[in-house]
């Protein structure tokens, strides 16, 4: 773990965008950022829309930024910020770690990634050591990317296979909603248990939503 002593203060402060649609949890990180003497608050986003909007009016040094937001997800704002602005540097700060929420953050181009239980030094050392050019990723969240690296892709189908599964679907159902045969269905679903390593649709649901292979939104809203 990284310690704030252990990265040199910036000469210049590092202007942090603050990402986050959790009203209190923002105003918390907004707080502790503006008493550290080289940091600054550049802006604040509550949703992936507005993220995009305020990087683009200040030009933050750092954005933090959440997975899970309204509008635009993490890693599209990621994404569709980095088409416009390719050195733009990101740090992930989150409570989701499933290894495909982790795969598909760093795929975007995010620079470091934090779970929200970590201490204020950590954070802070991560943002001036990403602002340094670094990236930083926990021993065990890169376990974690280090097993979903070893794995087999789902397809697109077996993908939309697995969300039904998860939203509870029978394969009459699958098949309707997805417009293929049931023997089709059968087919993506022995396929997909067998990357993900399980047993059973039961056992393939809950490894979907631990690893973020389905996202909790997904199941609010399902198609």
């Amino acid at each position: 773990m990284m310690n704030s002593s252990e990265v040199p203060l910036c000469k210049e402060s590092i202007r942090v965008l603050v990402v986050e649609d959790h009203h209190m949890v923002r105003q918390g990180l907004v707080s502790l950022l503006n008493v550290v003497d080289d940091l600054e608050v550049a802006g604040e986003a509550a949703d992936g829309v507005e993220a995009i909007t305020q990087f683009r009016k200040h030009q933050p040094d750092i954005t933090l930024i959440d997975l899970r937001m309204p509008r635009l997800s993490g890693v599209e704002v990621i994404e569709r910020i980095r088409m416009e602005t390719p050195n733009a540097r990101f740090i992930v700060l989150t409570t989701y770690d499933g290894d495909e929420d982790i795969y598909r953050a760093l795929q975007a181009g995010a620079r470091a990634y934090l779970l929200k239980g970590m201490t204020s030094e950590e954070l802070i050392a991560t943002i001036r050591s990403v602002h340094a050019g670094s990236s930083y990723i926990p021993p065990a969240i890169a376990q974690k990317l280090a097993e979903r690296v070893g794995t087999e892709e789902l397809t697109a189908r077996e993908s939309e296979v697995l969300e039904q599964i998860v939203h509870g679907k029978n394969n009459r159902e699958i098949a309707a909603e997805l417009v293929i045969s049931e023997t089709t269905v059968k087919t993506h679903i022995n396929r997909l248990l067998g990357k993900l390593g399980v047993t059973d649709r039961t056992q393939a649901a809950t490894s979907a939503i631990q690893r973020g292979l389905v996202t909790f939104e997904s199941l609010r809203n399902p198609q």
